[in-house]
C-alpha cells in the first residue's frame, strides 16, 4: 500500500523522487543513530531541555522525509514518537525508563522499515503493539500539571493562564500563496500531495485554479507545523516562493487569533526551540523578499530557524564542508594511487643510473614526483580513515540491553574514540569487538550482589580504548570483573585433551581460550560463553594481519588487546636482500640493524641460535633457511641482522644486505595464489619483480616453538 501511494505521488508530481532516495536513507540513518545516542545519554532525573529538543528534531526530520517520499509506515511511527517527545520537551511528562525503552524500540523498528524500503526483501514490520505502547505512555501517564525537567526561563505572568494544548492534535487554517511561477500549474502538485499523504490535511484553491501574475492561492487546513509544510512544498517549488499566513480568526495558534497562547510560548513545534532559550533562532517560513506590502506590521507566522536552503549555502553549514562519495569511487582512487606508487618506484629505480650532474632537471623532477606521490598517497588514504567512535557508539545500546537482561549494572568508558582506522578494517573488526564486549558483560562482570560481597562497586565498568602505536592501532576491551581462573582453565583444557602442563606461563594459559570450542562457562547462555567463538575472533583478527593478546588478574578484571595495521592498502617497508631474493619488512616492526661480528651468535641445543643485543638475548632467524633461498656464491655468509618486534617479542633476522626504505602497495597473495607461511602479502618492485612481505608475527611465533 505504501509503495503504491509512493508511486502515485511521484506520477502526480511529475518528477521522479527515487533519485533522492539514497540521500534520504543516509540522512535518516544518521538521525536515528544520533537519536539513539542521545536517548542513551539522557539523565532521567534532570533531563536537558536542549537534548530533548534535539531528539525531537531527529524524529521530526525522519518523519518529514518519509511523508514526502510516501513511506507511510515510517511517517506513522515517527508521528507517534513526536507526540511523546513533544510532551517530554514541553514538560507535560517526565521521562522514564519505559519511555526510553519504547523510543529505542521504535528506532530499531524504523531501521528495519527503512532497510525494507531499500529493497532487502524483508517482510513488512508489524508495529501495532509498539504504537499502542507509545500511545499508552502519552495518554495514560501524563501528569495533571507539567513536570519541570530542567531550569528554563521564567514565563510571563499571563502565560500560565493559557492552557497547554498539544499543537499537533489541533487543526488550523492557513492561507497559502505560491509564486510567482513560470508555470502556475506546478502548484497543482501541492493539491495532489495533500491527497496522497494521509493525515496531512486538506487544501482547496482560492483562485478557482486560475493564476494571477503567476501567483496561486490556497486555503490549507492542517495540524502540521509551518516548518513541515515548507519542507514538503520545497520539493515541488522553491522555498522562497512559499508564503504562509493565518486565515480567519478562530483557527488556533497564530499571534492575535482567539485561543492563541502568549507570544513567549512557541507556536511551532517543528524545531523545538523555546523563546529566549539559548541558541533559539529567529526567522519566518518565507523569505523577506516574498512578504507583501504591509506585512511588516504583522507578527511572524512562527519562530523557526532560517531557511535551510540558505543555510546550505552558508560557509559554516555541514553541507557546505562535506561531500557524500560512494565507497567504490574511493576504492578506485586508492587503486589508482597504488599503481602510481608502483610507477614512481620504477622511475626512481631507473633514475639511479642517471648522472645528476648531466641530467639535473630530470633528477629534480624525479625527486618532486616521489615527494608528491607520497603526499597524494597520504591524502587519499586519509579519505578512508574514519574514527573508532563509529564502532564504539554501537556498544552503549548493546550494554544497556544486556545489563537489563542479565540483571547487572554496567558502565561504559570510551578512551581514544577519535583514533582513526581504515574503513575496511573498521567494518571487519566490528564483529570481533562485539563478541569481546558481550563476553565481558556476560561472564566478566559480576552481579551487583556478588560485587558488593567482594567489596566492589555495584556498577561494573567496561573500558574501550583505541590508540596509535607506531604503524598499528591498538584496541583494548577491559573489564573490572572476575577475570580468568588459571586453575579452571588448565582443568578445562585437560578435559578436552589439550596439552596443558602446570609449567605454562600465564599468557599461554590465557591463550587456551582461543582453542576451538573452548569455554569456561558452566552454562552457555544465549548471550555468550567465555571462550565460545573466541577461536573465530582470533581467526578474523589474524586474517586482517593483526594479533590478539589477553591479560588477566583473577578477581580484578581482564584485558583483551587487539593490534591491527592502520591500513591494508599501502605501507612503508624496508627492503632486505637474501641471495638473489628481495623481501619486505614492515617498517613499523623494524627496531634496528647491525653488523654481525665474530662470536656474537651463540648456539643453544642442537639448532637454536641466539644473539645478545645490549644485554638481551633474542632468537636468530635465518631467512635463507626459512625460505630455502638458492645461493650461488657459496662462500658468502649473511652478516647483517635486523631486529624486529611483534606480539610482545623480538627476534633478529639474518640477511645479506639492506636495500633501502620505500612505500609498497600491498597485494593479497592468498587471493591470487595461496596462503604462504610467514608471508602476509606481496608487492611489485620498481624493476617489475615481485617481493614477498614478511609476517613478523608469524616469525616471532616460529622462534617460540
Amino acid at each position: 500500500m505504501a509503495d503504491t501511494r509512493q508511486d502515485s505521488a511521484q506520477r502526480s508530481a511529475g518528477i521522479d523522487l527515487t533519485q533522492f532516495y539514497q540521500v534520504f536513507f543516509e540522512e535518516a540513518a544518521e538521525n536515528l543513530e544520533s537519536m539513539e545516542q542521545m536517548l542513551l545519554g539522557l539523565d532521567l532525573e534532570q533531563a536537558d531541555e536542549e537534548q530533548l529538543n534535539a531528539v525531537f528534531r531527529c524524529a521530526h526530520s525522519v518523519k518529514g522525509g518519509a511523508a514526502t517520499f510516501g513511506f507511510a509506515d515510517v511517517a506513522e511511527l515517527t508521528h507517534q514518537m513526536e507526540t511523546l517527545l513533544d510532551k517530554l520537551r514541553r514538560r507535560e511528562l517526565a521521562p522514564t525508563n519505559p519511555m526510553v525503552d519504547a523510543l529505542l524500540a521504535a528506532g530499531d523498528a524504523l531501521k528495519a522499515m527503512l532497510a525494507r524500503h531499500q529493497g532487502n526483501g524483508a517482510a513488512p514490520i508489524d508495529t501495532a503493539e509498539l504504537l499502542a505502547g507509545i500511545r499508552a505512555l502519552v495518554e495514560g501517564r501524563a501528569p495533571a500539571a507539567p513536570t519541570p525537567l530542567a531550569a528554563a526561563p521564567a514565563a510571563p505572568a499571563a502565560a500560565p493562564a493559557a492552557p497547554a494544548v498539544p499543537i499537533r492534535t489541533t487543526a488550523r487554517a492557513l492561507d497559502l500563496t505560491v509564486g510567482p511561477l513560470d508555470d502556475p500549474s506546478l502548484a497543482d502538485n501541492l493539491v495532489e500531495l495533500f491527497r496522497e499523504i494521509t493525515d496531512l490535511g486538506t487544501i482547496e484553491p482560492l483562485d478557482g485554479g486560475r493564476a494571477a501574475d503567476g501567483m496561486r492561492r490556497f486555503r490549507v487546513v492542517t495540524a502540521s507545523s509551518d516548518a513541515e509544510l515548507v519542507d514538503l512544498f520545497g520539493f515541488h517549488v522553491a522555498r522562497e516562493q512559499v508564503r504562509l499566513e493565518p486565515a480567519a480568526d478562530g483557527y488556533g495558534f497564530h499571534h492575535g487569533n482567539p485561543g492563541a497562547p502568549a507570544p513567549q510560548v512557541p507556536p511551532d513545534p517543528g524545531y523545538g526551540f523555546f523563546d529566549n532559550a539559548p541558541g533559539a533562532p529567529r526567522g519566518t517560513a518565507a523569505g523577506p523578499a516574498a512578504a507583501p506590502a504591509g506585512a511588516a506590521a504583522q507578527p511572524p507566522v512562527s519562530p523557526k530557524p532560517a531557511d535551510r536552503a540558505s543555510d546550505r549555502a552558508g560557509a559554516g553549514s555541514p553541507e557546505s564542508s562535506t561531500l557524500r562519495v560512494s565507497v567504490e569511487k574511493v576504492d578506485q582512487l586508492i587503486n589508482l594511487v597504488g599503481e602510481l606508487v608502483i610507477t614512481q618506484a620504477m622511475l626512481a629505480q631507473n633514475g639511479k643510473s642517471i648522472d645528476p650532474g648531466l641530467h639535473q632537471q630530470l633528477a629534480s623532477g624525479l625527486a618532486d614526483l616521489e615527494r608528491n606521490t607520497r603526499d597524494l598517497q597520504e591524502a587519499v588514504m586519509s579519505i578512508r580513515m574514519i574514527p573508532m567512535s563509529l564502532v564504539f557508539n554501537r556498544f552503549p545500546r548493546m550494554l544497556r540491553d544486556l545489563a537489563a537482561k542479565l540483571g547487572k549494572k554496567v558502565e561504559l568508558v570510551q578512551v581514544g574514540e577519535a583514533t582513526e582506522l581504515d574503513k575496511g578494517l573498521v567494518e571487519k573488526i566490528t564483529d570481533p569487538l562485539t563478541h569481546l564486549v558481550r563476553n565481558s558483560v556476560d561472564h566478566g562482570i559480576e552481579s551487583p550482589a556478588e560485587r558488593a560481597a567482594r567489596g566492589k562497586p555495584e556498577h561494573g565498568t567496561i573500558t574501550l580504548v583505541a590508540s596509535h602505536q607506531g604503524g598499528s592501532i591498538v584496541i583494548e576491551v577491559r573489564d573490572d570483573g572476575k577475570g580468568l581462573n588459571r586453575a579452571k582453565l588448565l582443568t578445562k583444557a585437560r578435559e578436552r585433551g589439550l596439552d596443558a602442563p602446570d609449567t605454562l606461563a600465564d599468557s599461554e594459559v590465557y591463550g587456551l581460550i582461543f582453542a576451538p570450542g573452548f569455554s569456561t562457562a558452566d552454562v552457555v547462555t544465549d548471550v555468550s560463553g567465555r571462550g565460545v567463538g573466541m577461536d573465530v575472533v582470533k581467526k578474523n583478527i589474524t586474517a586482517l594481519g593483526g594479533t590478539v593478546e589477553i591479560d588477566s588478574a583473577e578477581g580484578y578484571g581482564m584485558t583483551v588487546r587487539v593490534r591491527l595495521p592502520l591500513t591494508l592498502a599501502i605501507m612503508d617497508g624496508m627492503s632486505v636482500g637474501v641471495g638473489e631474493e628481495c623481501y619486505i619488512l614492515p617498517l613499523a616492526s623494524v627496531v634496528e640493524s647491525f653488523q654481525v661480528r665474530s662470536g656474537m651468535i651463540r648456539t643453544i641445543g642442537a639448532s637454536g641460535r641466539v644473539v645478545e643485543v645490549r644485554g638481551e638475548y633474542m632468537p636468530v632467524i635465518d631467512l635463507e633457511r626459512v625460505f630455502d633461498v638458492p645461493r650461488f656464491d657459496f662462500e658468502h655468509a649473511a652478516n647483517i641482522m635486523v631486529v624486529v618486534e611483534a606480539e610482545g617479542g623480538r627476534i633478529a633476522l639474518l640477511v645479506d644486505e639492506l636495500l633501502g626504505q620505500q612505500q609498497v602497495v600491498v597485494k593479497n597473495l592468498e587471493a591470487n595464489y595461496r596462503k604462504v607461511p610467514d608471508v602476509s602479502g606481496a608487492t611489485i618492485l620498481g624493476d617489475g619483480r615481485v617481493a614477498l612481505i614478511l609476517d613478523i608475527g608469524s616469525l616471532v611465533r616460529r622462534s617460540r616453538h
